[in-house]
């Protein structure tokens, strides 16, 4: 197989040959049988971020998603559990929820009529003289469901190993984001922004954590905004202090807290601003664990293969083909705080990914402008910045400078893990 060239999703890929240490061939961003081998390893055999429990809170609501570009509905069950099951009724195949969002005791096809349960059971049929196989075995199908503080995954592979295992140590950049709420819960009741790009989806969390970028795609919003990101482009490259972070399993950080001088920074704001949520901070985590965290805010990090933790936003990745993918974006907000301080966190995720943000925009035109470039004739892409300075910390986590391509080595390096298991 050469790399530049279109291969049939029958023939194999040679990963050694493609992702590598330094580099990464250009062809992966834009291969048409590629990506559709990605389907299958990583959205359909893996764990995937489906939503969040607080979009569900009731027995009974449910919530439309799209893992991979198959149909699922996300729901509270009767036992007022998660369940993730397919979109799908089990008879002919149509859809069984229609509204994006909704509460309902049973899902009825349109088509037929058949009616199920919140867990899937095939519960009546219409004219049933007619048919005679078990209900049992025509239930919707059930995906392999976790949840982890909250945070909804889940797997269409039965068989899948525990989400635990998954994780790994990116658990602990999940706990900081829900422990920027005094009482540690989070909750994504904002609504979900849509924005469609015309690039692979992989270029989507690959810039998410990367550092290198700030001083030219964003340089005109940190000269006028005078932001947290004017380390990276105002210092030079030997003062700025900001770090990229591969936490293992494909989970990458931008870690800006070195930078930050005042308690909530973060949010662009004085500690003045909020003093009750500063003190209620340090009261519920004590003073040590409290000022950690009113420093450092949420964490700017990407858990493999589709969640992007924001800072104070919550993002996630649809592939839709091989140059097209869509984002979902909506505001991280914090409960047991004030109404004040989650309106100031959702108007800077409007600010800065809302469709008229001044960071999205930025984001997304680079990524289009490289998906085009690597369409037809794709060359190498270099990913060999500061390989020779990261350094692995006693915690197995490998930290680089904050201009390094140390986080886009980490996700290339648990894709092609994935991709020739």
């Amino acid at each position: 197989m050469t790399a530049t060239t279109a291969t049939a999703a029958s023939e194999p890929f040679d990963f050694d040959h493609l992702v590598q240490d330094e580099r990464v061939h250009g062809s992966v961003y834009s291969n048409e049988a590629l990506f559709e081998l990605e389907m299958q390893k990583i959205y359909y055999g893996g764990w995937v971020f489906v939503g969040h429990d607080s979009e569900v809170p009731k027995i009974g609501d449910y919530q439309r998603r799209t893992l991979g570009r198959e149909e699922v509905i996300f729901l509270r069950a009767r036992d007022n559990g998660i369940r993730v099951m397919s979109n799908r009724c089990s008879h002919r195949g149509n859809l069984l929820a229609i509204e994006k969002t909704g509460n309902t005791r049973y899902f009825t096809c349109q088509y037929h009529g058949w009616v199920f349960d919140l867990d899937g059971n095939l519960k009546d049929v219409p004219f049933p003289g007619g048919f005679t196989k078990d209900h049992d075995c025509m239930r919707v199908k059930q995906l392999k469901t976790e949840v982890y503080r909250g945070f909804v995954f889940a797997s269409f592979d039965p068989n899948v190993g525990p989400l635990d295992q998954h994780l790994g140590r990116g658990k602990e950049l999940i706990d900081r984001a829900c422990d920027m709420s005094p009482v540690g819960r989070v909750r994504l009741s904002a609504g979900w922004v849509k924005h469609r790009f015309a690039t692979n989806w992989k270029m989507l969390p690959e810039g998410d954590t990367d550092g290198y970028h700030v001083q030219y795609t964003h340089s005109s919003f940190a000269k006028v905004t005078r932001s947290h990101y004017d380390s990276g482009l105002l210092e030079q490259e030997e003062d700025l202090t900001s770090q990229t972070i591969d936490w293992g399993n494909g989970h990458t950080e931008l870690y800006l807290k070195p930078q930050y001088k005042q308690y909530m920074e973060w949010l662009g704001v004085k500690p003045d601003r909020f003093p009750d949520y500063i003190a209620k901070m340090k009261e519920v985590y004590g003073e040590e664990k409290g000022h950690y965290l009113l420093m450092a805010g949420a964490p700017h990090a990407v858990i493999f293969p589709n969640l992007f933790i924001g800072e104070m936003n919550i993002v996630f990745f649809q592939p839709v083909n091989a140059h097209e993918c869509i984002q979902w974006h909506t505001a991280l907000l914090l409960e047991g705080v004030s109404d004040q301080l989650n309106a100031r966190i959702l108007r800077n995720s409007e600010a800065a990914m809302g469709p008229a943000g001044l960071l999205l925009a930025d984001d997304g035109a680079i990524a289009e402008r490289t998906q085009h470039s690597l369409r037809d004739r794709a060359d190498w892409c270099d990913i060999s910045r500061g390989l020779d300075r990261q350094e692995t910390g006693p915690d197995g986590k490998i930290h680089g400078h904050v201009s390094d391509e140390c986080t886009n080595r980490a996700f290339w390096r648990e894709y092609k893990k994935v991709m020739t298991a």
